[in-house]
């Protein structure tokens, strides 16, 4: 349950919000915040709250994982002491960086492949998912960003179809699509966004990769959405998607594996304001455990409830922060 507290927390708390509506922080994408108010307490993270008398600001991006990321958050910072102003679901990815990075806020959950490859320049990705992450922390170090150690949840590209195409075609992996597709071309048809089919470490890239051939007249673009539906109803044979997506396990899809390692890793874990973070050094301990316990089957669940179920995020994030016994 989100609900006010009394007395000087109410205060304290009233006083965020009315900054949070009257702060737009420029060229950074933050706009309004409010305070997160949830009643929560110490379980397994928090104890001693190490965090009482911080004012953290935490960020995401708009798409209903980061909102879930960005809730878990935010709750594991109340429940050690802090108020905290939730200013999350900023649209793309340049916002939420921007602003942990010019300390306009204090913290969110990122990307490492997202960062290697769209904030700090790189075009190759690292094969190694814990190779790419130090090298992301290497890097972004100077830019006065910290990142701490990250999760199993790695939430890259793939392309999934449906029981009844697997059964009738029988592949497993990127190698096998790529030789189906010289075998019976026919047979391979894809359904991906736009972005996708012309980024780098997309379809391109995908194709020279395996070597895939697929004729453009294979090759449908269309919003991500679609694109779940398209597949599980078999319109085309392979669908692109997001592997900690809910309806992937909703709709039942066979994800192939992508057996040559091309698409990057994209882990994700805390970034932090370096500033921030140097001055409340507990925030690593309080997040440290619930980032171990992120992999791509608590992402699904979590994203299915929303996507899916048509929950809140934030109710999802507390709801699972609690059954895991982080807060009380």
């Amino acid at each position: 349950m989100r609900r006010l507290v009394g007395g000087a927390a109410t205060r304290r708390r009233t006083a965020l919000l009315v900054a949070g509506l009257l702060v737009v922080a420029p060229g950074c994408g933050l706009t309004s915040g409010s305070p997160m108010v949830d009643d929560v307490r110490p379980g397994t993270i928090g104890q001693g709250e190490p965090l009482e008398g911080a004012e953290l600001t935490v960020t995401s991006k708009s798409f209903t994982e980061q909102l879930i990321l960005g809730a878990i958050m935010g709750i594991a910072f109340e429940a050690a002491g802090a108020e905290v102003l939730d200013r999350t679901g900023i649209q793309g990815s340049i916002g939420s960086r921007e602003a942990v990075r010019k300390g306009d806020a204090d913290a969110g959950y990122e990307y490492t492949g997202t960062a290697w490859i769209t904030y700090l320049g790189r075009s190759e990705p690292i094969t190694d998912p814990h190779e790419q992450w130090e090298a992301v922390r290497d890097a972004d170090a100077k830019n006065g960003v910290t990142w701490l150690p990250p999760s199993a949840l790695d939430n890259t590209y793939a392309l999934a179809m449906n029981q009844e195409n697997h059964k009738k075609y029988r592949t497993n992996d990127l190698s096998q699509v790529a030789a189906l597709s010289k075998s019976d071309p026919a047979a391979v048809t894809l359904c991906v966004e736009v972005e996708f089919a012309n980024r780098a470490d997309g379809l391109p890239g995908m194709q020279k990769a395996y070597g895939m051939n697929v004729p453009t007249k294979n090759i449908t673009q269309m919003d991500t959405g679609i694109i779940y539906t398209q597949a599980a109803k078999g319109s085309c044979t392979y669908g692109e998607v997001f592997t900690t997506d809910g309806r992937i396990k909703s709709m039942n899809l066979v994800v192939m594996d992508d057996n040559k390692h091309f698409f990057p890793n994209y882990n994700v874990a805390p970034m932090i304001n370096t500033k921030t973070l140097k001055k409340w050094p507990a925030i690593p301990e309080v997040l440290d455990p619930i980032t171990r316990k992120l992999n791509n089957t608590v992402a699904q669940d979590l994203n299915a409830k929303v996507d899916v179920d048509g929950e809140d995020p934030h109710q999802v994030a507390l709801d699972w922060m609690k059954a895991e016994g982080f807060v009380k």
